[in-house]
């Protein structure tokens, strides 16, 4: 299926609609046609030694995964494992389902191939999602859990929130990702400090032996960021995903000042954030970027800046399903060129 001939068709839908409908494709063809997702996989799945890594205790078959946001209640894993990812990511989800912020939440900013969203954490609650995961874990790909609180949850009760899915999916998911960075939920990024995250994470070692990552804003000075990441080491964090998507709403050319702003606006935004933290805290903690990748040669870019792993999502809504493939098959032609024999090699080797 050629991605960019029914592009047109699809972006002329509202894109909350076009998601769900992309979603109902890929679980009728999960649960109904298997075969075709053995087709996709046939086409999708890169098995390179080359770009193979142990990391948290975990395999990843290659350095491209899928953020969270785009697959929120467990649903499309089997079909996304299909597309060529090294590991998946569901989320955000909350204890509570949660219908989230007003229609319309989510916008297209075609010619500058990027999204806006403002969908506020909704979600179909932590026991359908449990549900969801109970028929497919353990995963041939590694599983990690995008948490966050409820709308209605006061931040001063928010612990609570973390505590309750941090113990329910200690046996459903392989690492979790604290999600406080999101900028749909009122007060969330206030969570950003080391007094909330220190709480966090000192009761989460007795709730998982599971990696814990931390998801940061790109809005954060690098100062106040580094602070917040070197703190959370000190208590144990495995990681950090750097970063959510942004309110620099300088950035747009509409009049809209909600929301989080992705892809290829935010693209030298948060590759000069990753950058800034990476040169400090590389070598300390593993380190995925997040925020406007959309090639083999941003995904390769990052990498060298520190990056052991890479996420996309609205380079997938752009650039269409086979992008972690190209992704892949990209940053082996760059590696040959480089005369880089495997992926350990490459990352950090603008800061070592």
């Amino acid at each position: 299926m050629n991605y960019q001939l029914i592009k047109p068709l699809l972006f002329k839908l509202d894109p909350e609609f076009a998601h769900s409908l992309a979603e109902y494709f890929l679980k009728t063809l999960d649960f109904t046609f298997p075969s075709a997702l053995s087709l996709f996989a046939q086409d999708c799945i890169i098995n390179d030694e080359r770009l193979e890594q142990e990391l948290l205790g975990l395999k990843f078959s290659n350095p491209v995964g899928i953020a969270g946001g785009f697959d929120k209640n467990a649903t499309m894993i089997r079909p996304l494992a299909t597309l060529g990812f090294g590991f998946l990511e569901f989320g955000t989800f909350t204890p509570k389902a949660q219908a989230g912020n007003d229609k319309p939440r989510l916008f297209r900013l075609v010619k500058q191939e990027s999204l806006q969203n403002a969908m506020g954490f909704n979600n179909a609650g932590s026991a359908r999602i449990a549900q969801n995961l109970s028929r497919l874990y353990p995963f041939v790909l590694p599983l990690g859990a995008n948490i966050g609180k409820n709308k209605t949850t006061p931040n001063e009760e928010a612990l609570k929130d973390y505590f309750i899915l941090l113990k329910e999916f200690d046996k459903l998911c392989d690492y979790f990702i604290i999600n406080i960075s999101s900028p749909n939920t009122k007060n969330l990024r206030a969570l950003q400090n080391d007094e909330f995250l220190k709480e966090l994470l000192s009761e989460a070692k007795r709730l998982t032996s599971k990696p814990i990552l931390i998801k940061i804003a790109p809005d954060m000075s690098v100062k106040d960021a580094l602070k917040l990441c070197e703190n959370a080491i000190l208590h144990k964090a495995s990681g950090f995903i750097i970063a959510n998507t942004s309110t620099d709403y300088s950035l747009l050319d509409n009049n809209r000042t909600f929301g989080g702003i992705s892809g290829k606006l935010i693209q030298e935004k948060s590759r000069t954030f990753f950058k800034a933290l990476a040169k400090e805290l590389f070598g300390k903690t593993l380190l995925i970027s997040s925020g406007g990748i959309d090639s083999a040669k941003e995904a390769y870019e990052r990498i060298k800046d520190g990056a052991s792993l890479v996420q996309i999502y609205t380079g997938f809504i752009f650039k269409g399903p086979s992008l972690a493939k190209d992704i892949n098959e990209g940053l082996l032609e760059f590696m040959q060129k480089d005369k880089i024999k495997d992926i350990s090699e490459l990352i950090g080797v603008n800061i070592k």
